[in-house]
């Protein structure tokens, strides 16, 4: 059942993920950087909520997973070369780290 649950959010995280890339994905791949964001923040969330067993693998595991994207965030950051590249590495860690922060923070 767990794996179900982790499949069924994975599905819905990278459609998603897919959609924010086609609307948004240009010269710095905003795309991308909004899907992290909001994986992060809704991690945070569920953090902060104390998730745990199934709820956490729909939606943490699965939903937050599928959302994220490091692989993306790697080839985008390198077909950036290496200034530009450094600022959107620098952006989305930043960005990720302060929204789950937040999510925590509001969730609590």
């Amino acid at each position: 059942m767990t794996a179900l649950l982790v499949a069924l959010g994975a599905a819905v995280g990278a459609a998603l993920r897919y959609y924010l890339g086609q609307r948004l994905d240009g010269h710095w791949h905003h795309g991308t950087l909004t899907a992290n964001t909001l994986a992060s923040l809704l991690l945070g969330a569920c953090v902060g909520w104390s998730l745990d067993g199934t709820g956490l693998a729909l939606l943490g595991t699965g939903l937050c997973g599928g959302l994220s994207t490091y692989s993306s965030l790697a080839v985008q950051t390198r077909d950036l070369g290496v200034v530009r590249g450094a600022i959107y590495a620098g952006a989305t860690i930043a960005l990720g780290l302060g929204a789950a922060a937040l999510g925590y923070w509001a969730a609590r």
